[in-house]
């Protein structure tokens, strides 16, 4: 079953990668080998951690669900609830920019 989440997240994951600019992309794509797990768990954890000192200029609540979307790499008790929001917000998104564009 968690094979199945870790799917859906790499599938949503490939498709950030792909719209990002070429050096973004290349970042996105070394984080997400598996030989990064020792940079990957650290991020993921200090994002989320500075995303509680949000109120300080420069660090904001942008970071939190990053450092999630990073753990969740490998920890697969977070791989299903990142997926799902990844599917919410990819079609919250998409309604946003059809309002927008009707405007």
């Amino acid at each position: 079953m968690a094979d199945k989440h870790q799917q859906r997240l790499d599938r949503h994951l490939d498709g950030v990668e792909n719209r990002l600019p070429e050096t973004p992309a290349r970042w996105v794509a070394w984080l997400r080998r598996p030989s990064s797990r020792a940079v990957r768990m650290p991020a993921g954890i200090l994002l989320i951690v500075a995303a509680l000192f949000s109120f300080l200029p420069v660090l904001g609540l942008w970071m939190a669900p990053l450092g999630i979307l990073l753990l969740a790499l490998d920890v697969p008790a977070l791989q299903r609830p990142t997926g799902r929001a990844l599917v919410r917000g990819r079609l919250w998104w998409s309604r946003w920019r059809k309002r927008r564009s009707r405007a």
